[in-house]
């Protein structure tokens, strides 16, 4: 290791390479990224002297272009969305003329949304440090004193928040804010890309909500939208706030040269469910390249996906230089996740920055916004859900402008998989669009409640509470209030929808609906967090390890009367993933096409779910352990799906029978989960699947991919709408895998209830190439 001085990243990978078993070859693919120079422009005339000079003193003697176009548009009072990359400063295309705005009258208003209040915090110390007189910023979340909030209310004129707290705490409130209200010039909302599936659908009815309360004010703010780069920004940041936006996307800020090397782990001896083979985990194989990188005086960056695979990766990389006679390393390895207080993130941050931490292991809590330049390496240890992440993650190496090595470390899964063996996959395709919708009926019956209390809902608003805006999205949001009048919730008078409650309905905003389960320490009674009633089951049933803020916990006891679940502490050597068996019936078809012999269609599903048992695995490397059978209600879901479907004499035509057909069509659904997050920004976890020799509503073998939230949140639609793409890049998955007859990196899924019996991947194949022979 030479201290203070880190080698190319070709060298560097080449260094890590060095510490691989013998024979193994897990570098599938390095793709050589070349360097980009900046495209300054200057500052506009219209910042005022105030507002620029604490930036130059800062070292911005100019600025990028892309941050001028996104300030320009918001100037002129157009709303816009700058997509860029990571370290592309697209905090200055909001920042400048909001702060332009407040040094002319300070008496205007702004509101900045963060997902997080992290992130809200994080923002709040970077408009601090400008040191403006006429800027008083202030956070009102959660954690806001309740001496404070006043102050806040009157006084404040940039307000930091989440939408959680602008759904339940200002909005409702909103004579207590008209002041801030009326006067309000502009909506930040950052990071918008990560509003999507259910969350971003109540995100986007929120923000429909502070419209209206502003009109009734007399005010028309300006939103600002930051988002990562993602495919169509504009045409998904106007559904998300409901009115026309502008894109600024052309990124102008440098970038050193990056290397970015896919790593597939190697299989083991070790054996998994029916015998299939297991790979070397990603979070074992990251924690070797974590350490090798701190040998070699790389500052490095590891993306973990839990809180405790980040603290495991961390400590794995400390054995490993321990092993390696290096202990004077060992302080110089962290971890970094949610949970810290903030002088603890604060001290990380800077100690990663400085160079006196070389390596930390980290959740998506430092994906967001938190400002880490110059490092050497960062790992991904596993596809972060989206391209879009990806990128983010992979967009905190060599942020200054210096050169830099990327590792993405494969999971054994069949996404990952497809990955390392297809470059094109990551390096030649748009990042996908945000997936969210705003007329799903289990979120805009809620809102639409939440809307009338505020203020009685006009005939003439109907359009703006709807995706489209136009007469079938104005019929949707009709039939929606209709049954809300029928149910007594609202009364129809001929000036709208007037409330008719005394309680005000609890709306998370988060969550799926229903009661969360309190998770209760049984020893002590105290209050460890809340479950989403719909994940309960597979969460936190009996024997399951629950993790709080990385401490990990044993379920005892699940009671869903009550909707308590105890746990004692614990940390116990494996992990726990629910098993689950699946019903589905077909409601609705909404569109159905033929192609020869194949149907597709898309449609609303009835889907009955049972959680059955769980299995427990080895922790570091996978191991199947046992599964313990649960007795647990089943449970209903009205949801959206995509299926598809083939007559069985077709099937028989191709050698598979009416006793092969079952473990062919499973495998194939197994797949195709595992392959949408590729195509629709959602997780696994965020979808299911069933798959049937015989459905009774198609009466043909089929396949179903169902969205897992009440009423859908548009993976399954997205997943209709990409078909052919989706389905190939799941054929190609399967191809790729070296095993022989299926494993956890193709076919076999971690939460199959039916134990990932029958499996065939032959048949999966035959199966989906009939299927794509079929389609356009």
């Amino acid at each position: 290791m030479i201290e203070g001085r880190v080698m190319d990243p070709d060298t560097l990978l080449a260094r890590v390479l060095l510490g691989v078993t013998p024979g193994e070859s897990p570098v599938t693919h390095v793709e050589s990224m070349p360097a980009r120079p900046a495209v300054n422009a200057p500052w506009p005339d219209w910042v005022p002297a105030a507002v620029r000079e604490p930036f130059v003193a800062r070292g911005v003697d100019e600025l990028w272009v892309h941050q001028v176009a996104a300030a320009q548009a918001a100037r002129s009072g157009a709303s816009v969305v700058v997509a860029t990359g990571t370290a592309s400063g697209k905090s200055l295309g909001y920042q400048l003329p909001a702060l332009s705005a407040l040094a002319e009258d300070d008496r205007r208003r702004v509101l900045y949304l963060a997902p997080t209040k992290a992130l809200a915090q994080d923002q709040l110390g970077s408009l601090a440090r400008l040191q403006l007189p006429f800027l008083r910023a202030a956070t009102f979340d959660g954690d806001t004193p309740t001496a404070e909030r006043d102050w806040v209310r009157g006084h404040a004129n940039w307000v930091l928040t989440n939408p959680d707290m602008l759904h339940r705490g200002i909005l409702p409130a909103h004579g207590r804010w008209s002041s801030f209200l009326r006067r309000l010039s502009f909506v930040v909302v950052d990071e918008c890309h990560t509003y999507r599936g259910l969350f971003g659908s109540h995100v986007a009815q929120v923000l429909r909500r502070l419209r209206r309360i502003c009109a009734q004010y007399g005010s028309t703010p300006t939103f600002v939208l930051a988002s990562a780069t993602v495919s169509e920004p504009a045409r998904s940041a106007a559904r998300l706030v409901g009115m026309p936006v502008e894109e600024v996307t052309e990124d102008a800020s440098p970038h050193g040269a990056r290397s970015f090397a896919l790593w597939e782990p190697p299989l083991t001896a070790l054996r998994g469910e029916h015998d299939a083979p297991v790979r070397r985990s990603a979070g074992v194989e990251t924690s070797r390249i974590l350490a090798d990188l701190v040998v070699e005086g790389a500052r490095t960056l590891a993306f973990v996906r839990s809180r405790r695979g980040a603290e495991l990766t961390a400590l794995g990389a400390a054995r490993h230089l321990t092993e390696a006679s290096l202990p004077a390393l060992v302080p110089r390895v962290a971890a970094y996740r949610a949970g810290y207080l903030p002088e603890e993130r604060r001290a990380l941050e800077a100690a990663l920055g400085s160079g006196e931490l070389l390596g930390v292991a980290a959740t998506n809590a430092l994906e967001l916004g938190v400002d880490i330049s110059g490092l050497d390496a960062v790992v991904l240890a596993g596809y972060p859900g989206t391209l879009a992440s990806l990128w983010q993650q992979a967009g905190r190496a060599g942020r200054s402008g210096t050169n830099a090595l990327v590792v993405f470390v494969a999971r054994d899964d069949p996404l990952d998989t497809y990955l390392v063996h297809h470059p094109a996959a990551v390096f030649g395709r748009p990042v996908e669009a945000t997936v969210f919708d705003p007329q799903n009926s289990y979120v805009l019956a809620p809102q639409l409640c939440c809307a009338a209390i505020e203020l009685p809902i006009r005939p003439d608003e109907l359009a703006a509470f709807s995706a489209s805006g136009d007469d079938a999205g104005v019929a949707a949001v009709t039939a929606v209030l209709e049954d809300l009048v029928a149910r007594g919730l609202l009364r129809r008078r001929p000036a709208g929808w007037f409330w008719t409650q005394h309680d005000r309905p609890d709306v998370d905003i988060r969550g799926a609906g229903g009661r969360p389960v309190s998770v209760v320490e049984a020893g002590t009674g105290t209050l460890i967090g809340t479950v989403d009633a719909g994940a309960a089951d597979s969460t936190v049933h009996p024997g399951a390890v629950y993790l709080h803020r990385g401490s990990p916990y044993v379920v005892e006891d699940l009671d869903l009367d009550e909707r308590v679940a105890l746990v004692r502490p614990d940390d116990p050597p494996w992990t726990t993933t629910a098993r689950d068996v699946t019903d589905i019936a077909i409601v609705h078809t909404r569109t159905s096409r033929r192609y020869g012999p194949l149907e597709v269609a898309y449609g609303s599903v009835e889907v009955t779910n049972q959680v059955v048992g769980y299995l427990r695995r080895r922790l570091g490397t996978g191991e199947l352990i046992d599964e313990t059978p649960l007795d647990l209600p089943a449970r209903q879901l009205r949801t959206s799906a995509v299926w598809y479907s083939l007559p069985q004499d077709v099937l028989d035509g191709v050698g598979l029978d009416v006793t092969l057909v079952p473990g062919a069509v499973h495998a194939a659904e197994h797949a195709a989960i595992g392959l949408l997050p590729l195509f629709a920004t959602c997780d696994r976890w965020d979808i299911g699947g069933v798959s049937t020799a015989l459905h009774p509503d198609t009466g043909r073998p089929t396949v179903f991919v169902y969205d897992g939230h009440p009423g859908g949140a548009g993976f399954a639609e997205r997943g209709h709408a990409t078909l052919a793409g989706w389905l190939t890049a799941t054929r190609e998955a399967i191809a790729a895998c070296e095993c022989v007859n299926g494993c956890p990196s193709c076919v076999q899924s971690p939460k199959c209830g039916n134990g990932n019996e029958p499996l065939s991947k032959p048949g999966a194949l035959t199966v989906l190439d009939l299927v794509l022979a079929e389609l356009p």
